[in-house]
């Protein structure tokens, strides 16, 4: 890799900081210029003087901190120069918005990937390799052990538990930005046509992708009472993991508790947390995937930014290829 590649990024208290363009991305604290990849709250936070992002991003920041989230904000199209440095969005496939920022100047570039995936995901646009000198990447899954079936197998699991248990509603807990979305799109891609039950948390962010052209179908409001909850015998009814720690969970009559995520491969998790059925579907790349990634883009070096990064410094260490562990703190793992 050139020798001033590494040059184009360095870490701060804030998080990763540009110099020659003078900005942040995904900064954990307000700054005055911040790049955010995509709406997640460890991502995207709110008091930054100035935020470029895709319009998508920026309209789920408008959604959960209100529209004075920042004091100006930029749609990121085609290419941005700021400073001597020019800028490019290229989408991730994590969840609707999500991008990986293209940083360049002098002839070398680096991408910082934020959260993705590289399984087709029907609520977002796929992720777009982007060779590079300098591939920053998660790690959140980044052991052997994971290594995530088909998104539609668990799905058929899920309706096969349906059609098995029809006296009882199945409730699916699944993050409010991405995955709930998912989750609706993989089951009508199913052909379940029967009305989806959700949580409040979820209403807005589920209009805001019909309002984006996302057929998410027939969806229906969870807000129901103790006895009208009773009667959604056999629904599919899905909400953040937060409401089944309330007394909202104690009106369903015992529902089969499910819920999606990647660390569901961890059966010991899904004890944890009483899920009946758990659901192993997640919007991060698995270990298959991120080394896949690694090896395809080839880059001279990858930074780690959080998760498993000791396991893929081992694996850089076997492939003899550069990597650093950043040890960002402020990130979470596959949580809002």
């Amino acid at each position: 890799m050139p020798a001033d590649a590494t040059r184009l990024l360095t870490l701060r208290p804030e998080g990763l900081y540009c110099p020659e363009g003078d900005f942040h991305i995904d900064p954990t604290r307000p700054v005055a210029r911040a790049l955010i990849t995509h709406g997640h709250a460890d991502h995207a936070r709110a008091g930054h003087g100035a935020v470029l992002a895709s319009a998508q991003t920026l309209d789920i920041m408008a959604i959960r901190y209100g529209e004075g989230f920042a004091g100006t904000r930029q749609v990121a199209e085609g290419t941005v120069t700021l400073g001597g440095v020019e800028v490019r969005f290229h989408p991730a496939g994590h969840v609707l918005g999500s991008c990986q920022i293209e940083v360049r100047a002098g002839g070398v570039n680096a991408v910082v990937s934020g959260d993705y995936s590289r399984v087709p995901n029907p609520a977002c646009a796929p992720f777009e390799p982007v060779p590079c000198d300098l591939f920053v990447t998660e790690a959140t899954f980044a052991l052997p052990v994971f290594h995530h079936p088909p998104p539609g197998e668990e799905i058929a699991r899920l309706l096969a538990s349906v059609q098995a248990f029809p006296e009882r509603a199945h409730l699916i807990g699944a993050y409010a930005l991405g995955k709930a979305q998912r989750v609706i799109m993989l089951l009508r891609q199913a052909g379940h046509d029967a009305p989806i039950y959700i949580h409040g948390a979820l209403q807005r962010l589920c209009d805001y992708h019909l309002e984006q052209g996302i057929p998410l179908g027939d969806l229906r409001p969870a807000t129901m009472d103790k006895a009208e909850a009773k009667a959604l015998r056999g629904a599919v009814v899905i909400a953040p993991p937060s409401a089944f720690a309330s007394p909202w969970v104690q009106r369903f009559a015992d529902p089969v508790i499910a819920f999606a995520s990647g660390w569901m491969q961890i059966r010991a998790r899904a004890r944890q947390r009483g899920v009946e059925l758990p659901l192993v579907i997640s919007d991060h790349v698995d270990w298959p995937d991120l080394t896949r990634t690694l090896r395809e883009l080839n880059p001279g070096e990858f930074w780690i930014t959080h998760g498993r990064d000791d396991a893929l410094m081992r694996w850089a260490d076997l492939e003899q290829r550069r990597a650093k562990p950043l040890h960002l703190v402020g990130y979470e793992d596959e949580v809002e």
